[in-house]
């Protein structure tokens, strides 16, 4: 039985306890009244009056120490863990050594696929499995709590090594429940000794930062472990950087395969820490959004970018990724358009790359965003197209300038199904007149084989290897 269960069954025994005692008191006091000292009853109007209202008082006492019982729970009512706010108050007295994040990645596909019944007893199973696990392993009264709907958090008394290995071991073991595919997700933060608000958010920057790392599961979970110190010093650097806007921006050469020239630059941003070290955008993006500081980070990227455009002839362009909720802001819309006024840029040097696994609910608020935009002359890229259902969805709807292939096209170019997709999907876009962009384009034999199927751009070592921004304006200016 878990820890939070067997403390919420001695809390309702307390909390009965303790209000059953003072109406066992009123009760004796009255009867006594009424019986012994008296050494009669008669039901008298006052009589009848007092008995009426220890009835009253008893059934309006039990009622109201029900309901109290209940919004005061510890434990959630599904897992019967402890509840995200239960929580929260154990560990600023237990403070743990160690904090893990446990997320059910697909937790809402299941809910669209089981009875809730059947999720409920997944949630409840998987939860008393791990504590099972974790009190295998010698940790004693492990704390596991249900944060948010596909989250749990676990506070261990202990930084030892070996937890990394014990989760990667629940995970490999308990893939499969009750014939229910479980997809999990962790991340680790050790020393857990600082702001807990602080801590939970960087646990769940280290798992964001796992979606954009290699599919293979080992490459995904490389870098899931951190101390709480380091976290918050990473943050710190992130804010100084963003402040004194230390970019470091990396272009990646486009090849047109029409004239054999490189018009078109995709560039990868990367910010400096105080100490000169380079934080990439998979550690910094979610820690940004986090903070709330994404529209911020967008539009002093941007700057940086138009100012270096009058530096190199005109003939160039530069591709990169902005935040659909920065293009949505509508004082991010001013300052952009103002900016690039104000330079006096021409508007089609810029291609903004949009990257999204799931389709905006409200497309026809999104389209016109995008449109307002490309009516202004900037183009609109989709990048990663054919990695998820909303680039296809988007490409129905909307008319997009260019579209770069996820890498997993180019790659596996020599899988036979692979090859017959990317030349279906190059097919659509010519007939869309549609620019398309092949990256990660590494060997001759891949380049020969995406010319011969009609790409527009191609990018990766096997063409040309990037520059940076030095490199960059000394070759054009």
């Amino acid at each position: 039985m878990l820890l939070s269960e067997l403390e919420e069954r001695e809390r309702r025994f307390k909390l009965a306890l303790r209000a059953g005692v003072p109406v066992l008191l009123l009760v004796s006091l009255v009867f006594y009244a009424l019986f012994v000292q008296e050494g009669k009853l008669e039901l008298t109007p006052i009589n009848g009056f007092l008995i009426a209202a220890i009835i009253f008082i008893t059934v309006y006492f039990n009622y109201f120490l029900i309901d109290m019982s209940v919004k005061e729970s510890m434990v959630d009512q599904t897992t019967q863990s402890y509840n995200h706010k239960a929580f929260i108050e154990k560990i600023q007295a237990y403070k743990p050594n160690t904090l893990i994040l446990l997320v059910i990645r697909n937790l809402p596909v299941i809910n669209e696929n089981y009875g809730t019944e059947k999720v409920d007893l997944l949630l409840y199973t998987i939860v008393h499995k791990l504590n099972t696990t974790l009190t295998h392993h010698s940790f004693k009264n492990p704390l596991i709590a249900r944060n948010f709907g596909t989250e749990f958090i676990i506070a261990l008394d202990s930084d030892k090594e070996g937890i990394k290995e014990i989760f990667e071991t629940f995970i490999e073991e308990n893939k499969i429940i009750d014939d229910i595919e479980v997809d999990y997700a962790f991340a680790i933060v050790t020393k857990a000794q600082g702001n807990i608000k602080q801590i939970l958010g960087g646990l769940k920057d280290l798992i964001l930062a796992q979606d954009v790392q290699p599919k293979k599961e080992e490459n995904r979970q490389q870098n899931n472990v951190k101390n709480a110190q380091e976290l918050e010093e990473v943050e710190q650097h992130i804010i100084e950087a963003l402040r004194e806007r230390a970019f470091r921006l990396t272009f990646r050469p486009l090849l047109n395969t029409h004239t054999n020239h490189v018009d078109i630059y995709e560039i990868v941003a990367k910010i400096i820490a105080p100490n000169q070290k380079e934080i990439l955008p998979r550690v910094y993006l979610p820690i940004i959004n986090r903070l709330g500081l994404g529209v911020e980070y967008d539009y002093a990227l941007t700057e940086h970018i138009v100012k270096i455009l009058p530096l190199i002839d005109e003939g160039i362009s530069f591709t990169f990724n902005l935040s659909p909720f920065s293009l949505r802001n509508r004082s991010f819309q001013e300052k952009f358009f103002a900016l690039i006024e104000k330079e006096m840029i021409l508007p089609s040097r810029l291609i903004i790359q949009l990257y999204e696994r799931k389709t905006h609910h409200d497309l026809s608020g999104y389209f016109q965003t995008l449109n307002t935009f490309r009516q202004r002359g900037i183009r609109i890229c989709i990048d990663n197209f054919g990695s998820s259902n909303a680039s296809m969805e988007y490409m129905k709807h909307f008319k997009f300038d260019m579209v770069q292939f996820d890498r997993e096209y180019v790659t596996h170019l020599q899988d036979q199904t692979t090859h017959a997709m990317l030349s279906s999907l190059i097919g659509m876009s010519k007939s869309l007149h549609v620019q398309t962009v092949a990256k990660w384009v590494d060997k001759e034999e891949q380049k020969n084989e995406l010319i011969a199927l009609g790409i527009d751009y191609l990018q990766g070592f096997g063409i040309e290897k990037p520059l940076s921004e030095e490199q960059l304006i000394n070759r054009y200016n």
